[in-house]
């Protein structure tokens, strides 16, 4: 038997199981989803809401203008989570290292250096962005 016609050798077995991967993936994603559909109200309950007590997202919380929301975000997304809390200079050399935007440096510079900041909220309302 010629083992170079095989139909079933080791790259056409690598590529069928890639296939599967792919398949398995996206239906493990489809009942991921599904399992984080609401269920609709009973007759005697209240509508179902999935930001029950907390802030839609895309809108804006009291205390906060649409640019103060839009700098907490990034500064959140470049400092991570583990960083807090953290002073001026670690949140500075934090930015540059993860590669922010000259702005959010420029934004961050302009914090008291004597504070701690346990969140990008406390951040954003020490640089006065708040309402």
């Amino acid at each position: 038997m010629d083992h170079g016609t095989n139909k079933a050798g080791p790259a056409r077995d690598d590529m069928m199981k890639k296939e599967l991967q792919g398949e398995l993936k996206a239906d493990r994603a489809l009942r991921a989803e599904e399992a984080h559909e609401l269920e609709p109200s009973g007759e005697d309950q209240p509508p179902v809401s999935r930001t029950a007590g907390t802030t839609a997202p895309g809108s804006v919380p009291d205390g906060m203008t649409p640019e103060a929301v839009e700098i907490r975000t990034e500064m959140a997304q470049h400092l991570g989570r583990s960083l807090y809390p953290a002073d001026r200079d670690t949140i500075i050399g934090t930015l540059r290292r993860n590669h922010a935007p000259d702005r959010l440096v420029a934004l961050a510079e302009r914090l008291p250096e004597n504070e701690r900041y346990e969140n990008a909220q406390r951040i954003v309302e020490s640089l006065g962005l708040s309402r």
